[in-house]
């Protein structure tokens, strides 16, 4: 556990309230000017100070801090609750009710976290495990192990459950995180990382290990961007905006992630009752997340059929029942079949997060699959069809992270696919791809042992 000796007082290293002058003395690779981090350099000093606490922790002794975290937001749900309530107050004539959505919490979802924590705790350390061992002909033994990536910086928004999954997953993963909220959240945030903390100190941990970025103004996340020598990897959750500008701006590595134009094809010889099944869930269980589909592609050779099926179950039958309708927008070919809004110029390119759907009418799967791998952020698309040979060219042809077979695009999801809560859905290719579990937060070196050869 934790050796008190070697680090006498471990909160010690918890970000003084301000920057005072350069009492942090820079090293090799950091921004020399300490102006440029004014906001944020004491705190990501201190998360680097932290990683040798971490990094002596067992794999049992990981596990039983994330237990006690588990317990800790149980324990202290009424006071995030009332820090949530505070948020809400703030953002009603702010955000949209399905955003506000995104923010609220409540009894059942912080027990939700908390679970999502001990899921976390039950899955395998990533964390030294050998990838690949061989001797050379010298007698020299190779072995490829997992280790920590180190300082994992998360920008991210609405979502305050992300604070207690980022924090989970970098810990499990052997990682500091540095936590940098959106301002709607910032009361549930900072409640819920002092929950987390009483957890640290409950087993004489530093609190730097999980930081929350308190200052929630543009240039922190600037300073985040350009933290070169203190952060090993960015990871952005939010809308298109967010993703782009750490896309464009950032000096360390960032992972591209979220940003979900989500596509489902209704093949020719799809089940048309399946078909608008597995689309009102796609598109209505929760339409303000990255893996709800946006765009609905129709083969002509049964739009007839199925586009008063889309009006009936997604906005008329919607609307008798009190729900949200889905307001459809549609291409020329589509309004010939079902009344709607006219698609305007940007409607195939929209995360709408929203009650709307973009609606194109398309003569083969050949059309469609070159309409989505234009027009797709490459995060989750579904054909539903009966023909196989089908199902294989979209799968094969189709450069996304997750590609379904007659399934919701819903299903993209860590816990989903068996891997815990996840860091968020990485849209590109490099390190990661997908849903990004314990696995894809880490990283590898070589240890070599010998017995005194020289070269």
């Amino acid at each position: 556990m934790f050796d008190p000796n070697l680090f006498p007082d471990p909160n010690s290293c918890y970000p003084p309230p301000a920057f005072a002058g350069d009492e942090f003395p820079a090293r090799e690779g950091r921004e020399e000017n300490p102006a440029e981090l004014l906001r944020t350099r004491p705190l990501l000093e201190a998360a680097l100070a932290a990683k040798p606490a971490l990094a002596a922790l067992s794999t049992q002794e990981k596990k039983a801090v994330l237990l006690t975290m588990a317990d800790c937001l149980e324990e202290e749900t009424p006071a995030i609750l009332a820090a949530n309530a505070k948020d809400l107050a703030a953002a009603q004539d702010t955000i949209s009710p399905v955003m506000q959505d995104r923010l609220r919490l409540t009894e059942g979802r912080v027990a939700d976290m908390a679970a999502g924590v001990r899921a976390v705790a039950a899955l395998p350390d990533p964390v030294g495990r050998t990838l690949s061992s061989h001797t050379l002909p010298n007698g020299l033994e190779v072995n490829k192990v997992s280790v920590p990536l180190g300082v994992i910086a998360i920008i991210y928004e609405s979502r305050p459950n992300v604070t207690s999954d980022a924090a989970s997953l970098t810990f499990q993963a052997g990682s500091v995180c540095v936590l940098r909220g959106g301002k709607e959240s910032i009361c549930s945030n900072a409640a819920i990382v002092a929950a987390l903390h009483k957890a640290l100190d409950r087993h004489g941990l530093p609190r730097a290990l999980v930081s929350l970025v308190t200052d929630t103004s543009r240039a922190s996340a600037n300073e985040l961007m350009q933290a070169v020598g203190y952060i090993d990897l960015l990871i952005p959750r939010g809308g298109a905006s967010l993703i782009q500008t750490c896309v464009n701006q950032a000096k360390v590595p960032c992972i591209q992630t979220g940003t979900g134009i989500c596509h489902i094809y209704v093949d020719e010889s799809a089940d048309l009752d399946k078909a608008i099944t597995i689309l009102e869930n796609a598109k209505t269980s929760r339409p303000s997340v990255c893996n709800a589909a946006e765009v609905c592609l129709v083969n002509r050779a049964v739009a007839a059929d199925f586009l008063p099926m889309v009006r009936e179950r997604l906005s008329k039958q919607r609307h008798d029942q009190g729900l949200p309708p889905v307001e459809l927008r549609l291409d020329p070919a589509a309004m010939a079949f079902i009344p709607g809004i006219p698609a305007g110029y940007d409607d195939f390119d929209t995360e709408f997060l929203d009650y709307i759907l973009a609606v194109r009418v398309v003569d083969s799967l050949q059309e469609a699959i070159e309409h989505i791998n234009r027009h797709s952020t490459g995060h989750s698309e579904a054909i539903i069809t009966e023909n196989k040979d089908h199902a294989a060219l979209f799968t094969k042809l189709i450069d996304s992270a997750a590609v379904y077979v007659n399934a919701s695009t819903r299903f993209t999801d860590g816990g989903q696919f068996g891997l815990g809560c996840e860091m968020g859905i990485s849209t590109q290719k490099l390190h990661a791809r997908g849903p990004m579990g314990l696995e894809e937060l880490t990283s590898y070196k070589y240890v070599i042992t010998g017995d005194g050869q020289i070269r």
